[in-house]
């Protein structure tokens, strides 16, 4: 009887993914065809969100099972660390001044953020935290489902974040470096090298890592061990020059239908009623998180005679991977902005556990 159970929830999940997949790989290609900055993601959160909340029969074939989502963002953590080469060591010490800054701000717009939705709009200290911390959507996500009961709202409030930063960046980067670039951000991941170009052994590295990460993560007992892990792991590897990993198309591209859509189909399950009572209070949130980065970039371009375009793609609390496509296509240093966000997410993935336990919660028993 338990096999059976298991053998047809197993069906459902595969089921669900593939439906869901098949949503936002559409939806991302037309929204790659009309030039939408990050289309992928954009197409798997739209996408799936919309269809559900408009055609509630198709809620049920909606979803991304954890055990396939998990291993994504385990494999995420590996090319998050794969950023990081021999040479960025010797960048560090220059960057002192951003990172410094980058730090600082990140801590402020934190607080901020928190003050006004718990003390301003009554939310609950864990959910307030969760939905007010500059990156880091998918930990905070995940954490959201097993501590306050509303994790649909925090999965909103990095939505909003999430969508106003790669609509609002893009048309910045157009404005100054002209519209041509941004269309040429969508083909670099086109570009990129396929599954199919590694030879055995980056492929077996990869999954080393990952693995290896992770579970060395689990038996140091250290939070959030799938993406800590592979990234610490990861990050070691490449810094020493033992290993050198591409980004790859195909991971690429399922690790933005992966978010997107594991977002979108919780998303439509939540009537648009429920859902647009919580849109004010998100984007004053991104307000707050997006005019503590761009005064300090301002700040911090002035001084140092850094283009304020550089610092911002460095300072943005946007996607790791569509941030550093867009540094690249754009001729700025990859590995400077690639870096600072890196640092951020690490601190927040290492001070989001420490902080959201010394909060109360209303996570129902």
């Amino acid at each position: 009887m338990i096999a059976s159970n298991t053998g047809f929830r197993l069906f459902q999940d595969i089921r669900n993914i593939l439906f869901t997949f098949t949503v936002a790989l559409s939806v991302g290609w037309i929204f790659l065809q009309i030039g939408m900055p990050a289309p992928y993601l954009m197409g798997a959160l739209f996408g799936v969100w919309i269809s559900g909340a408009v055609l509630p029969p198709l809620r049920q074939y909606l979803g991304v099972a954890r055990w396939f989502h998990v291993p994504i963002v385990v494999g995420l953590g590996v090319l998050i660390g794969a950023t990081f080469r021999q040479e960025t060591i010797s960048q560090v010490s220059a960057w002192w001044l951003t990172m410094t800054a980058m730090i600082v701000v990140t801590g402020i717009v934190t607080l901020l953020g928190y003050l006004f939705l718990h003390k301003r709009r009554g939310y609950e200290p864990r959910l307030a935290l969760l939905c007010c911390i500059p990156g880091g959507q998918v930990e905070a996500i995940t954490m959201a489902r097993e501590m306050v009961d509303k994790d649909y709202v925090v999965a909103l409030f990095h939505l909003v974040r999430v969508v106003i930063i790669f609509i609002s960046t893009p048309f910045l980067l157009a404005v100054i470096e002209g519209h041509e670039a941004v269309e040429r951000s969508n083909t670099i991941l086109q570009v990129m090298p396929s599954i199919f170009d590694l030879n055995m052994h980056q492929i077996s590295l990869f999954i080393g890592l990952a693995t290896v990460g992770y579970l060395v993560a689990r038996l140091c007992r250290i939070p959030m061990p799938h993406i800590l892990g592979p990234i610490g792991l990861s990050s070691l590897a490449h810094l020493t020059g033992w290993a050198e990993l591409p980004r790859v198309n195909e991971f690429v591209i399922l690790a933005q239908l992966v978010i997107g859509g594991a977002i979108g189909s919780r998303l439509a399950k939540v009537p648009f009623r429920d859902v647009f009572g919580y849109l004010k209070d998100a984007t004053v949130n991104v307000m707050i998180i997006l005019s503590g980065y761009v005064t300090v970039a301002i700040i911090i371009a002035h001084i140092s005679h850094v283009s304020f375009l550089s610092i911002w793609l460095a300072f943005v609390p946007g996607g790791l991977y569509e941030v550093t496509l867009l540094a690249l296509v754009f001729g700025f240093d990859v590995a400077f902005v690639a870096f600072h966000h890196t640092l951020r997410t690490i601190l927040v993935f290492m001070s989001l556990p420490i902080l959201i336990n010394r909060l109360k919660g209303s996570k129902s028993s």
